[in-house]
This record gives C-alpha cells, structure tokens and sequence, in this order.
C-alpha cells in the first residue's frame, strides 16, 4: 500500500492561561490545504485520516472534498503537544530567538503528560495499525511534525529521537511504500510543490 503523511498547514498562534490551545488553520493556512486538495484532486485515496486536532482536520477538508470519503478521526496521531495551552509556529519562536526555540534547538522535550517514549508508541502503533487496515491501498494521514519525524525516523533506523532529523513543511507530503511483508520504504520526503509560485509560507526556511 501507499501511504501519504501530511503535515497540517499554518495556524494561528494561540496562548492560553488554562485549558487546550488547539490552534484552526490562519488565513495563509486554508489558503495552503486549498493547494493541497487541488494537488491531490487527481489522485485516488481509499481513505484520509486526520488527527483529533482542529488543523489537522480543517486541513484534510480540502482533500476530502469532491470524494466519495468520510474524513477518519484517529486521536493516535496527534501531536505531542496536544494537551498544551500554547500553540506558536516555530518560525515565529525562531524569529524572535526564544527560549523555546533555543530549547528546541537543544533537543529538549516538553512533557505534556506524555514522554517521548509513549509518544512514540502511540503514535507508531497507530499508522502501522491503519497500514494493516488498507493493504493494497492508498491512504493519507494529516497529522504533525513530530509524528511524521517519528515515523520516518523509526522506519529508517535513524539514531535520534522523535523531535527528528529534518523539518516537515505545511502540507507537505511524505510518501511510504508499506509492503505486507513488513518492509516499509520511504519514497518522497517534504514534497510541497503545489506551494511552488503561491507566495505562501512553507515553513522555517522558504516561501512558496
């Protein structure tokens, strides 16, 4: 089977004293999952999974649209910072060199009630159960940074923890060819053309 993880596109930037950040999708955001629906209109899915969280899902909209497919809530996927009362886009925490950024930069995990450990095995065990689900198929997962470093990370047998060895653009898609044998293969990483000429932001380093 082909999988497709990919990265929700930009939202807002969210502090709160108490409670859930959950950040939607920015205006520059929806702007990016259009692009990305189009990009993918002339591909065929069996199926588009998102996240519990509010940008994963307003960014899957856009790829469910015109199909015959119900978007697939799966909690598993979210990030690790799905309990934080904060949400600020790493772009602006580097731009002013914050402290959570230099922490970042540190390889330092912000624990939310949840380690990098059990992170990890939820959110590993929750794309190998989907690929168990859809053999043979094509199935897209909208979920996070972290838990497409993650998974990359494990597949590859990369020695780093799951705050990962590159930086996944907004909707960016990560391409994995899931054999049943178990074999897994990574095809693409970061594709993000349908942002190419937009003008929009990408990410930490470029614009479209």
């Amino acid at each position: 089977m082909e999988l497709l993880l990919i990265r929700h596109a930009l939202p807002v930037r969210r502090e709160l004293d108490a409670g859930v950040a959950d950040p939607e999708l920015s205006e520059k955001g929806h702007e990016q999952a259009g692009h990305l629906g189009q990009y993918l209109s002339s591909e065929h899915l069996d199926a588009v999974y998102a996240s519990s969280l509010r940008r994963a899902q307003q960014t899957a909209m856009p790829v469910v649209e015109h199909r015959d497919l119900e978007m697939v809530i799966e909690p598993d996927v979210a990030e690790y910072d799905k309990n934080s009362p904060e949400y600020v886009p790493v772009e602006e925490l580097k731009a002013t060199n914050d402290p959570r950024w230099i922490a970042m930069l540190d390889g330092i995990w912000e624990q939310d009630g949840e380690d990098e450990e059990t992170f990890n095995a939820r959110t590993i065990g929750a794309i190998e159960r989907i690929i168990g689900e859809h053999r043979g198929e094509r199935v897209a997962i909208v979920c996070h940074g972290g838990v497409i470093n993650a998974y990359l990370t494990h597949i590859l047998d990369l020695e780093v923890g799951s705050r990962g060895f590159f930086y996944p653009n907004y909707t960016s898609i990560h391409r994995v060819a899931a054999a049943s044998s178990g074999e897994r293969s990574v095809v693409t990483i970061n594709e993000t053309s349908h942002l190419r000429g937009t003008g929009l932001p990408m990410g930490l380093f470029q614009n479209g």
